[in-house]
């Protein structure tokens, strides 16, 4: 793409200096106003006490709510801040578990992630509910038909992961968001893998909640993340645990659970965290989403071309529009050999294994796959590179 500024990109980014990163998906390289903003409020805690800098910095930790809430075009008062995104997707998750029964059904995806696979199998045991999982498409995709046509009253929850961990597909949320809304069935959507690295309108998608992280693709520090519940849900559900952050004990024998999605949340938190992630949220917003996912569609592409053209690679990537995950195999190595390999070139990436997407890997036949995940920071170079030292194994 024209007119994306890699040079500023790098220049803010003091990692690029060091590794060529392509683990974003795992955690992506933060830029210096995400560093910045997490030391400021570090050293006011060293200089003044956690509470007292809490309290001094509280605007700009108070700003993770409005730049989520413009992220996903929500409002403020429909963010709760989590401590990773699977504990937001758990507390959505597991409020509305508490109201199965027997003969109640989960709708889900072939490449669902396993942390949410296994909470599905456990309340499948706690509370009779059934699992259904609806087939794929020809590019790999959800099947949007057989989801319509697999639906009666006795579905409780659609969830699905936006972008699987394993692979650069995604999913059509949005369609996935019409048939939700056609039978008023509650959908969970697992933006992972997908906040921060395109938009996400979730008016659009027609979700109900919406969970997140902001250590991959949003650039945000490790031990942050977040959940957006659609607030005509909010006092609909009744968290899974509570403190007094989530409620207010009015009465020897009574409580109150606040009114907005903040009933989600716990007392203590990684405060320096919630001030880099609004920082994160913010710097991805001055980038623009579109010009996000744009440019990190371009590197993708250059990355598959090159590893197609590789003798002994195979690209496992799904879907029609790939996004910024790259897998592949090779057939000499082993996926944690390429890892290792590449590791010891100064080339950053992650092995996607099968137990993380299951049904989807063992559908295909696939062993273990090497995942390169681009960014915006990335440069040409650093592919050409990559792929350069892939050939040389």
């Amino acid at each position: 793409m024209t007119g994306f500024d890699l040079d500023r990109a790098r220049a803010e980014t003091p990692g690029c200096a060091s590794v060529v990163h392509f683990n974003n998906a795992g955690a992506g390289l933060m830029p210096r106003p995400v560093i910045d903003a997490i030391r400021h409020h570090l050293d006011l805690e060293i200089t003044t006490g956690g509470y007292e800098a809490a309290a001094a910095n509280a605007p700009a930790v108070e700003r993770a709510y409005g730049a989520l809430a413009q992220l996903l075009n929500g409002r403020p008062d429909e963010i709760a801040l989590i401590e990773n995104a699977t504990r937001a997707w758990d507390m959505a998750f597991y409020a509305l578990a508490r109201t199965f029964r027997p003969g109640d059904r989960i709708v889900t995806a072939e490449a669902e992630y396993a942390s949410n696979y296994v909470a599905y199998l456990q309340a499948a045991r706690d509370t009779g509910v059934t699992i259904d999982v609806v087939p794929s498409d020809d590019t790999g995709a959800l099947s949007v038909d057989a989801l319509a046509a697999m639906m009666d009253a006795r579905v409780k929850l659609i969830a699905i992961t936006h972008v699987p961990t394993n692979g650069g597909l995604v999913n059509p949320a949005a369609a996935v968001g019409a048939v939700a809304r056609t039978w008023d069935v509650p959908y969970l959507l697992d933006a992972c893998q997908s906040a921060g690295q395109m938009p996400l309108d979730v008016a659009r998608i027609g979700c109900t909640m919406l969970s997140g992280t902001g250590r991959k693709y949003l650039r945000g520090p490790r031990g942050t993340g977040f959940l957006w519940v659609r607030a005509d849900w909010i006092e609909r559900l009744d968290p899974p645990m509570v403190d007094l952050k989530a409620a207010t004990w009015d009465r020897r024998n009574h409580y109150v659970l606040r009114p907005d999605a903040r009933r989600f949340e716990n007392w203590e938190s990684f405060v320096a965290g919630r001030a880099g992630l609004a920082a994160a949220v913010d710097y991805a917003l001055g980038w623009g989403l579109e010009a996000i996912e744009a440019r990190i569609a371009t590197l993708a592409a250059r990355l598959r071309d090159g590893l197609a053209a590789l003798p002994g690679v195979t690209v496992t990537d799904l879907g029609d529009r790939p996004c910024g995950i790259v897998t592949f195999t090779h057939d000499r190595l082993s996926a944690e050999a390429v890892r290792a390999a590449l590791a010891g070139r100064g080339i950053n990436v992650s092995v996607s294994k099968r137990s993380s997407t299951r049904l989807d890997m063992e559908r295909r036949g696939l062993p273990n796959v090497v995942r390169a995940s681009v960014h915006y920071y990335n440069s040409e170079d650093e592919v050409d590179r990559m792929l350069a030292e892939l050939s040389a194994l």
